[in-house]
């Protein structure tokens, strides 16, 4: 059988064995950034072609399974014929996924943002809803992920949380869900039991690793430091260890509570400000980079990419592939999989 396209193993091959030397030399580990960005190229190939290896193996042991039938035919052998095309089929969809994301960032770690928008109390526990389904998306996507700053709402719920998220393609399949969602439903907190509306925001930003040209200035940085509200050992809660950098400039706000010092959350503070700023003086054109500094203000009516509808119909749509489904309930325990891909396919 002949194989092609993003089925041809041999410059990833090529390419594995290049990293492989380069990681080897001990010197290339003196610029820390540089050998952290190759030893994630190596993972995330390793990935790929382990996924194509797979599919090539599972081929082979279909047409022995189609030549058995064709001796002689069995109704239990043509199911598990059928079962293992049906995972084929979706290990090459997956497969043609991945050649969709060959944005520059694509292939980079993540730092993933939610806000609760226009709607108060409601949208605070909105916020907390897709919090908990993408936290179970992460999970299905075996993402490693952390909490960076948590701000809970004065009731219920969540304002905001920024989370650091590491895996494969996780830039390229998370910059999908980037933009405003709506809910409608029928408010657990109003005793009139009236319908509802209420927003919350995602922004996404990719972890660049390459920043040593990005310069900052002392003067153009508002740091203040406070209590942690969050878990992570007695040391964190009991001392002002939480960092809020503020880029004047620009009106980026960056936190970080989950570290163990103070100088820990600046450092790591420093580096998301720096992955930002790397990115707007990249892209500078595109406007949609405005959403990095203009944090809350168009988190209300006409700006959603989506709607997650639980009253009086049962229904999610996303505004921008007009795909849909009836399964809210599926969605909102991280079933993402026919929005994002649709949004790539698009």
């Amino acid at each position: 059988m002949i194989y092609g396209g993003y089925f041809d193993t041999d410059n990833k091959i090529k390419k594995l064995e290049e990293l492989n030397i380069k990681i080897s030399d001990e010197t290339i580990w003196n610029d820390r950034n540089l050998a952290n960005s190759l030893v994630k190229e190596q993972s995330d190939l390793k990935k790929s072609l382990d996924k194509i290896i797979t599919i090539k193996e599972k081929t082979t042991s279909n047409i022995n399974l189609l030549n058995m039938l064709e001796q002689d035919f069995d109704d239990e052998i043509f199911n598990l014929l059928l079962e293992e095309q049906e995972k084929i089929k979706k290990d090459i969809e997956e497969l043609e996924l991945e050649t969709l994301l060959n944005g520059k960032y694509d292939k980079l770690n993540c730092i993933f943002e939610i806000h609760s928008g226009a709607g108060g109390t409601e949208a605070c526990d909105f916020a907390n809803m897709i919090f908990r389904m993408y936290l179970r998306y992460f999970d299905k996507k075996g993402y490693k992920y952390s909490i960076i700053d948590m701000q809970e709402g004065e009731e219920v719920g969540i304002k905001s949380v920024s989370i650091e998220v590491d895996g494969f393609n996780a830039y390229g399949y998370l910059k999908c869900e980037m933009g405003v969602h709506r809910l409608i439903r029928l408010s657990p907190f109003d005793a009139n039991h009236k319908r509802h509306t209420s927003f919350a925001a995602v922004f996404v930003n990719p972890l660049t690793l390459d920043t040593e040209d990005i310069k900052i200035e002392d003067k153009d940085l508002k740091i203040d430091v406070y209590r942690s509200s969050g878990a992570g050992g007695q040391s964190v809660n009991t001392t002002d260890s939480a960092v809020r950098i503020t880029h004047l400039p620009t009106g980026i706000v960056v936190t970080c509570q989950n570290e163990r010092s103070q100088l820990q959350n600046k450092e790591k503070a420093l580096s998301i400000l720096k992955s930002k700023l790397k990115l707007i003086e990249e892209e500078k054109e595109r406007t949609e980079l405005d959403n990095l500094k203009k944090d809350n203000k168009n988190i209300e009516f006409g700006s959603q990419i989506r709607s997650y509808v639980m009253h009086p119909y049962s229904m999610v749509k996303d505004h921008r592939t007009n795909i849909s489904t009836s399964a809210v309930d599926k969605v909102l325990d991280g079933d993402l999989d026919i929005f994002i891909e649709g949004y790539l396919r698009k």
